[in-house]
């Protein structure tokens, strides 16, 4: 392969031309046209580590997020890698564990390793997190959560958690319990819950009772089958996600309760266990896959200087499957 002196020597141009045309420097037109010509000829390939370390600047893109064990998080980072991908950018992973100071430290961290971008999945924003923002002074995209003059790419939350609570309570069911997860993480903990309540408030003689466990479905298990045995047993589950709605059903099948016949089940996220259970789970399917591609998109947006809407919504959809009836 030919090295940057000879397409130089080929191009009749300096070799620190060509240098700064493969780094986007200011070349002029008639001279990029001919060290174009040249690379096709010989098939070119820079070496992209290498350009970006003397430039200053790595093709590397910091994505930060709270958990990997989440389906929400591995359709998230395989949107994002499918435009990064396309455009010859790396991810650069940091996973904090939902552990706010971890993820202001990946901040950091990965603006002294250069990246030129970061997409951050962040639990919640805090002081500190603005704080970082300003200081690393590198483009950032938030994904889920929303920060002042910061692009951001959320689900609609509050209208999935609507969404559900109102399919609920239209097929008759008024003695309901809400799973969720803890308000440390605003989407999720906060904004599905308030969606449903507000679909609880629009129908007579409701009585929704809200209980929290984590984001693992084991746990969902155990609070699932301590709701489930008390005396006045809910006809509906609204889990806040489809982790937790699974370990409601199988909370169900310890218990010998019949889904959908003695208790309806419905989740958020639309992940594909919720097609393979028995009976299949009715779920609000997140877009998970194009929003991170979305983010993605904006963030190289930035790079190039360009405008970009500072609130993108992904959009929802409805899923019915069996798991939902209306009570005896």
């Amino acid at each position: 392969m030919a090295s940057i002196k000879e397409i130089a020597e080929m191009s009749g141009v300096a070799k620190s031309t060509v240098s700064r045309y493969l780094n986007k420097g200011s070349v002029s037109e008639k001279t990029a046209g001919k060290i174009e010509e040249v690379i096709k000829k010989t098939g070119y390939s820079p070496n992209q580590f290498a350009q970006s370390l003397k430039a200053k600047k790595t093709r590397m893109i910091g994505v930060v997020i709270p958990r990997l064990n989440s389906n929400a998080m591995s359709e998230t980072l395989l949107g994002i890698d499918d435009v990064l991908q396309k455009y010859k950018y790396q991810m650069i992973i940091s996973n904090t564990n939902q552990d706010i100071s971890r993820e202001i430290e990946s901040l950091y961290s990965l603006a002294k390793q250069k990246v030129s971008g970061i997409i951050l999945a962040a639990t919640v924003i805090t002081d500190m997190h603005k704080k970082a923002f300003e200081e690393i002074k590198i483009p950032i995209v938030l994904i889920g959560q929303q920060a002042p003059n910061v692009p951001c790419v959320i689900h609609d939350d509050v209208q999935a958690g609507y969404c559900l609570g109102n399919y609920i309570f239209q097929r008759g069911h008024r003695f309901v319990t809400y799973l969720g997860v803890p308000e440390t993480d605003v989407s999720v903990g906060i904004k599905r819950k308030q969606g449903v309540i507000k679909a609880s408030r629009e129908y007579d003689d409701t009585v929704l009772n809200i209980e929290e466990t984590s984001f693992s479905s084991q746990d969902a298990v155990s609070i699932a089958k301590e709701v489930l045995t008390r005396e006045n047993r809910p006809t509906a589950i609204i889990a806040a996600t489809d982790n937790i709605a699974v370990g409601v059903l199988k909370a169900c099948y310890l218990l010998n309760i019949e889904v959908p016949k003695q208790l309806s089940i419905v989740g958020v996220g639309g992940d594909k266990i919720t097609d393979l259970v028995y009976p299949g789970i009715t779920t609000i399917k997140l877009f998970f896959r194009e929003a991170g591609g979305t983010a993605a998109d904006r963030l190289l947006k930035l790079l190039g200087h360009e405008k970009t809407e500072e609130v993108i919504v992904s959009p929802f959809e409805l899923i019915e499957r069996f798991s939902v009836d209306k009570p005896e």
